[in-house]
C-alpha cells in the first residue's frame, strides 16, 4: 500500500510526469492491484488502482515490446461539490498550468514565425511597400546598410546651408559663411543669419546676393594634378598662377559635356608650397578633401628629395631622429638614400612622412645640415603618381584610385 499526501495534487501529477521514467510497468511489477490511502483533514479515503495484467511470456516473444498494454495512470481530484474522485484524464487545471509553465521557460519559440517571412529584395521596393501600407499594419525595420545605400542614391538628406553655398560654386566654406553673417543670403523668401541652418536646395528657395542657386547641385569629381614649379595652392580669384587655373580648359568646355549642370567650384584637398612640385589631389567633395587632410586619417605620403652636396650616415640618423615644426616634433615614417643615377648627379632621399605639416620634409633637410635643392611628392596613401603624367596635367580618378587614397564612401 502507498500513502499519498493529497493537499497538492497538481503539483504531485506534475512532477510525476516530468520523470523519463516510470519506477514500475506492468511488465515486471509482481502485483496488478495498488490500493493507495490518502490522508488528509477529510476523513480516510482508499481507492484500488488497478494496471494491465501482464501477457504471457509466449505472446511477448511474437507481439515484442509493441504489443504490451500501456501503464494506466489515476488522477485523483477534487470534483465540485468537494469530493476527491479518480479519473483516467489529466485535469483540466495541471493541463493549463503545465501550458503556462512552457510559455514562460521557452520565449524564444514565439519568434520562429517571424523567421519565415520574406525580406524585402531592395531598400526601394520596401520603402514603397512602407509608404502604401496602411498606419496600423508594423513597418519592417531596414537595416543600417540598406538606410545608407537609399539614403546615397535616391534621397539627399538637408545639409548646412554653408556647405550648400559652397558645393553650389558660390564661394569657399568660409566665405559663404561670412556672406550668410552678413545677411546677404536669403532661405525662402527670409533672410537667414546661421550657417548652420539645414536645408534642401531642390525644394528650398535660396538667394545669394539677389541670384538664385540652381535646385541642381554639380556632380562630385575627383583629380589628381602633377602640380608644376611656381603655383599656388589656393583658389582666390586674385592669384594669376593659381593651380585652379590649370583647370580652365577643363571647365570651359563643362557646359557641353553636362548641359543643364552647374560647374563645380574646385579646390585642393591640402596644400603644397609654390617651389614644391608633383601630386596633389584637387576635388569640389569638402567631406572628401577634410578626410585625407585631417590629421586622423596619418595618410603617409612620399617626397623624393634632391639635396645639395654628399649624404652621410650622420645626416641620415638626423633626418631618422626628426625635428620641431611648428612647436611639434615630426618624426618621419622612414629615410632612404636613393642610388645615383647618371643624368641626375646629385644626391636624393626618399623621405615619408604622415604628420603633413607646413614645410615638413624641407625641415627636417635643414635641420640634418643639408640643402634642398628640389621636393616632389610622389604619393599619397596608396595612390602613386604616374609616371606618364606630365607637369601641369592632371587625371580623373577612379573608384579604385580613391579608394587607395582612403576614401570608403
Amino acid at each position: 500500500m502507498a500513502s499519498v499526501v493529497a493537499s497538492s495534487p497538481i503539483s504531485f501529477a506534475a512532477s510525476f510526469l516530468k520523470r523519463k521514467s516510470f519506477p514500475f510497468s506492468p511488465r515486471f511489477f509482481p502485483i496488478r492491484t495498488l490500493r493507495c490511502s490518502l490522508s488528509s483533514s477529510e476523513p480516510s479515503l482508499e481507492f484500488d488502482i488497478s494496471f494491465a495484467p501482464p501477457k504471457p511470456k509466449s505472446s511477448s516473444t511474437h507481439g515484442g515490446a509493441a504489443s504490451q498494454q500501456q501503464l494506466y495512470i489515476p488522477w485523483i481530484v477534487r470534483s465540485d461539490d468537494g469530493t476527491l474522485k479518480l479519473q483516467s484524464q489529466p485535469p483540466a487545471t495541471l493541463i493549463h498550468a503545465l501550458a503556462v509553465d512552457a510559455t514562460t521557460q521557452n520565449p524564444k519559440k514565439k519568434d520562429k514565425p517571424k523567421k519565415k517571412q520574406p525580406q524585402a529584395k531592395s531598400s526601394t521596393a520596401t520603402a514603397s511597400a512602407s509608404a502604401s501600407s496602411p498606419p496600423s499594419q508594423s513597418v519592417p525595420k531596414l537595416s543600417k546598410a540598406a538606410r545608407r545605400f537609399y539614403n546615397e542614391n535616391f534621397k539627399e538628406p538637408p545639409q548646412r546651408l554653408s556647405k550648400v553655398l559652397a558645393a553650389a560654386g558660390v564661394a569657399s566654406r568660409r566665405t559663404s559663411e561670412e556672406l550668410i553673417f552678413d545677411g546677404k543670403v536669403t532661405v525662402n523668401g527670409t533672410v537667414c543669419n546661421i550657417p548652420q541652418t539645414r536645408v534642401d536646395p531642390t525644394k528650398d528657395i535660396i538667394y545669394v546676393n539677389g541670384n538664385r542657386i540652381p535646385k541642381k547641385l554639380p556632380p562630385k569629381v575627383y583629380f589628381a594634378l602633377n602640380k608644376p614649379k611656381g603655383y599656388i595652392c589656393s583658389s582666390g580669384e586674385k592669384e594669376t598662377k593659381s593651380v585652379i587655373s590649370l583647370f580652365d580648359d577643363y571647365l570651359s568646355s563643362w557646359d557641353k559635356r553636362n548641359p543643364g549642370t552647374p560647374k563645380p567650384r574646385l579646390f585642393t584637398v591640402g596644400r603644397l608650397d609654390v617651389a614644391t612640385t608633383g601630386l596633389i589631389v584637387v576635388t569640389n567633395d569638402g567631406d572628401f578633401a577634410q578626410k585625407l587632410s585631417h590629421p586622423s586619417s596619418s595618410l603617409p605620403k612620399e617626397y623624393i628629395t634632391t639635396v645639395v652636396g654628399d649624404v652621410h650616415k650622420r645626416h641620415l640618423m638626423a633626418i631618422s631622429e626628426g625635428t620641431m615644426v611648428e612647436g611639434v616634433k615630426c618624426v618621419p615614417d622612414s629615410v632612404e638614400l636613393m642610388p645615383k643615377q647618371h643624368d641626375i648627379p646629385r644626391a636624393r632621399l626618399r623621405i615619408v612622412v604622415h604628420e603633413g605639416r607646413n614645410h615638413e620634409v624641407r625641415e627636417l633637410v635643414k635641420n640634418a645640415g643639408l640643402e634642398v635643392h628640389s621636393l616632389k611628392r610622389v604619393r599619397i596613401g596608396g595612390f602613386r603618381l604616374p609616371s606618364d603624367l606630365g607637369l601641369g596635367n592632371h587625371m580623373e580618378l577612379k573608384q579604385s584610385e580613391l579608394k587607395a587614397l582612403g576614401w570608403k564612401n
